[in-house]
């Protein structure tokens, strides 16, 4: 399993951190998901990564300490979950994101997972980037 972990402090309330990202639709957009529907615990998306389009089916999830929780119902990964969780800080709210995949591909090879990690962070930095916009 790999995984890759990112934290942000966000100069704002903890509250209005955590009501941001649980606003799931516009938050996931902003990781540059071209479609995202919610329908109910259900979360599909999709982006065109060069010239392929991939296009995940969420679950989520109810962890009681993450503001969001997702695991991969249908898609490219054997396995793949990721948490959100908000702590309080003297200077706002700190973010700390940590997804952990598993990648459906006989023999995986390290390049798949360096990929998968530089993509992953773009997104999560696109996500950061949301709540300092949003919450100025």
């Amino acid at each position: 399993m790999e995984s890759i972990t990112l934290s942000h402090v966000v100069d704002a309330p903890p509250s209005a951190v955590r009501d941001a990202i649980a606003d799931v639709e516009p938050f996931m957009r902003a990781a540059g998901f071209d479609e995202v529907q919610l329908d109910g615990d259900r979360l599909a998306i999709a982006k065109a990564v060069g010239l392929l389009k991939i296009s995940l089916s969420l679950r989520i999830l109810d962890e009681p300490d993450a503001v969001l929780t997702y695991e991969q119902a249908e898609g490219i990964f054997e396995s793949m979950i990721t948490r959100y969780t908000v702590t309080d800080e003297d200077d706002g709210a700190e973010v700390t994101v940590r997804t952990e995949f598993a990648l459906d591909v006989p023999g995986g090879s390290i390049l798949d997972a360096t990929v998968i990690k530089r993509q992953r962070r773009k997104e999560i930095e696109g996500q950061f980037d949301y709540l300092d916009e949003a919450l100025a």
